[in-house]
């Protein structure tokens, strides 16, 4: 059994998937723990840019080419991955908690028999014993729990997107490239209907620019400023548990850890206390811009810049300068 880490990239369309780079930026420090290699396997048709696999961290880069893999299926997919993951015998396995990662893993998990720890929000390895300590959140998100897999392998985890931001880019590091080009004798159960993305604005996850709201704005009706705000800057709207719980917001505006996890250029708090499981949700943002009228609300303890006063007094006059700004522009 080898100690190699290997990460199972995503793609979308005949591109690497970002989620891919946030993975190596993982994997990475967890290989250089265990003093191993970093590998990334691929699946699709016809790609683009796999060598940017190995200029973000990967090691080795196994690509699987066949027409069969252009779409994701999960059968087909696992078709491929179990033989080769029961060959390699790698330490652990690593998948993003996207919609591919939460449909793959557990089905690989079921047949290599081993466990998998979903949706992590951090991975470390553990000094002593050379095991993955995969945390999650537990318990509705008011808890993290920490996990290991002592007794099976390879162990595997999903990661929640966004939770680290890729390594740096380096062109001049070397790997290598092995394609393969499988036989794939599988009929399938799943047939493909149609596919339909999702129609939002501006998606929450990949958002330069995060407005978020909470309990601050004191009625469900004052998030309507935000959207407003929000189209004025391009940007995503945010919101805390407590008022998705409330039925101010729907749930895909929920940051935090029983939300989503961002990491904006830009992120303004209004009317956020900032309870641990928010700001585990928005800690890697770049800038953080706080509103709230208690001084000594947590979420200023992260803030770059803070703003002391009453978010319903604020945001008329925020809105007002961007929109005067915009025309101006």
């Amino acid at each position: 059994m080898s100690k190699d880490v290997i990460i199972l990239g995503e793609t979308k369309g005949e591109k690497i998937h970002p989620v891919t780079y946030e993975l190596l930026a993982w994997g990475k420090g967890l290989s250089e723990k265990l003093n191993s290699n970093l590998s990334v396997v691929i699946l699709g048709k016809n790609l683009e840019g796999v060598e940017e696999i190995i200029y973000y961290g990967a090691d080795k880069v196994y690509y699987f080419e066949h027409s069969a893999l252009d779409i994701f299926n999960v059968e087909i997919y696992s078709e491929v991955l179990v033989p080769f993951i029961k060959k390699m015998q790698p330490e652990i396995v690593l998948a993003g908690a996207t919609t591919t990662g939460r449909t793959i893993m557990p089905y690989l998990a079921g047949k290599l028999k081993t466990g998998l720890t979903a949706d992590c929000t951090s991975l470390d390895i553990e000094e002593k014993t050379g095991l993955l300590l995969q945390t999650r959140p537990a318990i509705g998100g008011n808890v993290l729990a920490t996990i290991k897999t002592p007794l099976h392998k390879p162990q595997m985890a999903t990661v929640r997107p966004k939770g680290k931001r890729p390594l740096e880019r380096d062109p001049n590091r070397k790997g290598d490239i092995e394609i393969i080009r499988p036989e794939i004798n599988i009929n399938s159960r799943i047939e493909r209907l149609d596919f339909k993305t999702r129609e939002e604005e501006v998606s929450l996850v990949d958002a330069e620019i995060v407005v978020s709201g909470g309990k601050g704005l004191k009625d469900p009706q004052n998030f309507s400023m935000l959207f407003e705000i929000s189209r004025i800057l391009g940007a995503a709207v945010g919101a805390s548990r407590s008022v998705v719980d409330m039925g101010w917001v729907e749930y895909p505006h929920q940051v935090g850890l029983s939300g989503k996890t961002v990491n904006p250029r830009v992120y303004i708090a209004i009317g956020i206390s900032g309870a641990v499981q928010h700001l585990a949700g928005m800690m890697n943002s770049e800038s953080i811009i706080a509103i709230n009228k208690d001084p000594e609300a947590p979420i200023f303890q992260v803030a770059d810049l803070g703003i002391v006063g009453d978010a319903l007094e604020i945001l008329p006059v925020l809105k007002k300068r961007l929109e005067e700004r915009k025309r101006n522009v």
